[in-house]
């Protein structure tokens, strides 16, 4: 079938099957029986609560597992002012849903705020509180007894009954249903599923998280209380007991069996719960035992529920549709319309503390419209945050922020956004469920003449020659690269914020990122770029801006920033290799005359690595030997591919291609807890010790795979890093970056390992920690412990290091003694260009 024409029936099919659908609920209610008349009922009432559900976890990902106090509190509104007031039902149904709705809003402000279980657990205290209360309050509710005798209403002097009533019930979830479907069509249903795809993207295109989310839990808990409202002069009662935890258990349920997000998995889902144990009722005592093997069963075969899996047959029946629009723009020139107002961006003095952390202080910078302004420095400097503060995402503690004429600090992010701040990520935050069109079309002003067409003008000029119809979440890494740049210019930025947009590109696409970049500026918007590829920087930057250890150290056009003395000592460290004495001890330099080991003798042996993400290969086909007893650098600038490497080595990253040989056994296809038994240990990156058990409790579990006793080792660590034996029993988390540090070295050291690992462990550490960790290293080597060591002070690494590898863009560059690593142009072009 012609996927176009089959997605024009779909869209006028659904419609006719879903009014087929409510036209034979309807006529089957009008005519059975009593009993089956309260079934349908039930099945309407749990439908339009399920549709509630659906748009808050459905659309907005948020989950609750309170509902049933929304729809407890719409039974006891209608109880309480029919019987007691003495109300009309058609007064007290709306009012049922507004008080609910209400509610609803009201617990949001403090559920929008927390995530996973601890979101679960607010929507569940709110649940035992409503039920607490009916309970309490007899006055009103009638304690433990309910309120009895509530009567069916009247319409037109006629009363309803229950048929009326089931009827009434199956109409209002006909209305909720496309009442969803608009909104899941709608702006605010994109904007839903934004916040839920991608909260900090969607704060960065200007969208207020807390609002849409508030607005979702209201909706929800509004037909949950409409529900509720039926529930009352449907059952005549209402009791405590009516409302228990396992109903809203079950209203879950109906979203999930259903399909979450989709129109018709409420429905679905509302059959499935409420007639299977009518269906089962013979059954007797095994009847819940068979319902529950059901739906697991269910849920096995169609994790995406009923209605999903549906969908996804439908959809591969049908093919995937051309994108006409996007063949038309391509045969055009386009040109990035200019920001409205061409601004310049002034920081002065920003800074911001992480408890004792100083991530970033005094900062100044001045980027202006049409220039590329870059932002670099080593691992930990503070360019990222610098980024957040600038978005939006930190507020700073110091220092002012202004764009044009408008001062930005302490805004949130989305009102930063909407002063005309867009911004990428280093990891693309696409919106993964929506189409690649509306990606950008939730970020255009709602309302821009021919959105569609404006977004497609901007896929071509980014240079994405895909499907806008393909769901942002199966595009390749390069695409989705361009399409966040496009979905951030689609906003028309004045201040464009870029963090590491060419890290995973290979060479070739960094040519084209760079030319688009070029292009971005020459328009007239202010881009501003944080990125570790120094060619790409230097190629393209008007203005470089060096930060180290959250300090601006050097700022100038890119040839002169490349001879300042300190950024050369912030990349590659001390010029002084091996010669300098450091606090109380000293690093010599490392054999110098040694040389490579041959595979034959070699402890590690890597042949032909190549590694990734799910992008273009991080790794190229990398080769790497290590010898017993050798201390071994790897060097290269931040995006070179050096964590990768370690990650493969110890078993947390499973190679592409190639092999890791470790004293003649094959490692690149074993697990990570495999690896270290035979000998090899990783120290990552950021220290990652247990921060919630003891210093003491973390050196025991390094050596968890031994059988021999530990207490002399452990004694013998403490005797290596004497900080440690003070905080033996101190939790790990409230140690500082320098003893955490040595806590994770000590721990890798405890399992006894052939061959130790070590990723950045200077990284994020005082000057004077460094020089005391170095010299830790340095006993290290003189104990002749074979380290493959990773971090970005160059010069001292080599102060260390028997030999060194240069590694660029997943590639050795160089390799080496470390005098000759350190004497080679290789090394400070890997880290300046």
């Amino acid at each position: 079938m012609n996927a176009r024409l089959g997605t024009s029936v779909t869209r006028y099919l659904q419609p006719l099957c879903w009014l087929a659908a409510f036209a034979a609920a309807l006529a089957f209610t009008a005519q059975a029986n009593s009993y089956y008349v309260f079934v349908m009922a039930s099945v309407a009432m749990t439908a339009l609560v399920g549709i509630g559900l659906n748009v808050l976890l459905g659309l907005a990902g948020q989950m609750s597992f309170g509902h049933v106090g929304f729809y407890a509190l719409g039974a006891y509104v209608v109880a309480v002012l029919t019987v007691t007031l003495k109300w009309s039902f058609w007064i007290a149904m709306p009012l049922a849903g507004t008080l609910a709705a209400l509610c609803g809003a009201l617990l949001a402000l403090p559920a929008v705020r927390v995530r996973g279980p601890y979101l679960a657990m607010v929507t569940i205290a709110f649940a035992f509180i409503v039920e607490q209360l009916a309970v309490e309050w007899r006055g009103v509710t009638g304690g433990q007894n309910g309120i009895m005798g509530i009567g069916q209403p009247a319409l037109f002097g006629l009363a309803l009954g229950e048929r009326g009533l089931a009827l009434l019930a199956i109409v209002v979830a006909g209305l909720a249903t496309l009442g969803f479907r608009w909104l899941s069509l709608s702006r605010l249903g994109a904007a839903m599923r934004a916040v839920r795809d991608a909260e900090l993207a969607a704060e960065s295109i200007g969208l207020d998280p807390v609002r849409i989310k508030t607005i979702a839990f209201a909706l929800s808990a509004g037909c949950a209380g409409v529900a509720g409202g039926f529930f009352a002069p449907l059952s005549g009662f209402v009791t405590p007991s009516s409302f228990g935890f396992s109903q809203s258990i079950l209203f879950v349920l109906v979203v999930i069996i259903g399909g979450t997000a989709s129109v018709a998995g409420p429905l679905l889902g509302a059959l499935i719960v409420v007639l299977l144990p009518e269906a089962l009722a013979g059954l007797a005592e095994y009847r819940l035992l068979f319902f529950g093997a059901l739906l697991l069963l269910v849920l096995w075969l169609a994790p995406d529920g009923i209605a999903g899996a549906l969908g996804r047959r439908w959809r591969l029946m049908l093919g995937s549709a051309d994108s006409p629009w996007l063949a038309t723009a391509e045969a055009v020139e386009v040109q990035l319309p200019p920001p409205l107002h061409r601004s310049g961006l002034q920081v002065e003095g920003l800074g911001i503390q992480f408890g004792g952390l100083r991530a970033v202080h005094a900062v100044a910078l001045q980027a202006k419209p049409g220039a590329v302004t870059s932002v670099i420095g080593p691992n930990g400097a503070g360019k990222t945050t610098l980024l957040n503060m600038l978005g939006g995402f930190y507020r700073p503690d110091s220092g002012r922020i202004v764009l044009g004429e408008r001062e930005l600090q302490g805004l949130p992010a989305w009102r930063v956004a909407r002063a005309g701040v867009a911004r990428t990520y280093q990891t693309t935050q696409l919106f993964g469920s929506m189409s690649v069109l509306d990606n950008l079309l939730i970020a255009t002003a709602s309302d821009a003449a021919d959105a569609r067409g404006f977004a497609a003008a901007l896929l071509h000029f980014v240079g994405y020659r895909g499907d806008a119809g393909l769901l942002a979440g199966e595009l390749p890494h390069v695409d989705r690269r361009l399409v966040e740049i496009a979905r951030a210019l689609a906003m028309q930025p004045t201040l464009l914020l870029l963090d590491e947009p060419a890290a995973g590109l290979s060479r070739a696409d960094k040519q084209t990122l760079a030319s688009l970049l070029r292009r971005i500026a020459d328009s007239g918007v202010c881009v501003v770029l944080v990125e570790h590829d120094m060619q790409l920087v230097m190629g393209i930057s008007d203005h470089i801006v060096v930060l180290d250890a959250g300090l601006r150290i050097a700022a100038g056009a890119p040839e002169q920033v490349r001879q300042d003395a300190a950024v050369r000592k912030a990349y590659l460290g001390d010029d002084s290799v091996g010669n300098g004495s450091m606090g109380n001890g000293s690093i010599g330099q490392g054999a110098a005359g040694s040389q490579a080991s041959s595979s034959a003798d070699a402890l590690l042996t890597v042949r032909g690595l190549r590694a990734g993400y799910g992008a273009g290969p991080v790794l190229q086909g990398l080769d790497v030997d290590i010898g017993q007893h050798e201390m071994v650098a790897m060097l290269g600038a931040n995006g070179a591919g050096k964590s990768t490497l370690m990650r493969s080595i110890a078993g947390l990253h499973r190679p592409l291609q190639g092999s890791v040989c470790f004293a003649g056994e094959e490692l690149s296809a074993l697990p990570a807890h495999r690896v270290v038994a035979h000998g090899v240990v990783l120290v990552p990156e950021g220290r990652q010790v247990f921060p919630e058990l003891s210093v003491l409790d973390n050196l025991e579990l390094g050596g968890f795979l031994r059988r021999d006793a530990l207490a002399a080792d452990i004694e013998s660590m403490l005797q290596r890093f004497p900080r440690l034996r003070e905080r033996l029993h101190q939790r790990a988390g409230l140690l500082s970056g320098g003893e955490q540090q040595m806590l994770a070295i000590a721990r890798g050291l405890m399992s006894q390992p052939r061959l130790l690992l070590l990723d950045e462990p200077s990284l994020g550490l005082a000057p004077t920690v460094i020089r005391d960790l170095f010299v830790a290293l340095d006993r290290l080597r003189a104990e002749a412990v074979t380290l493959l060591l990773v971090d970005q002070m160059a010069g001292l690494t080599l102060a260390l290091a028997d030999r060194a590898y240069v590694l660029e863009d997943g590639q050795i560059v160089a390799s080496g003694t470390a005098a000759e690593i350190a004497a080679d142009g290789a090394l400070e072009k890997a880290y300046l260009g």
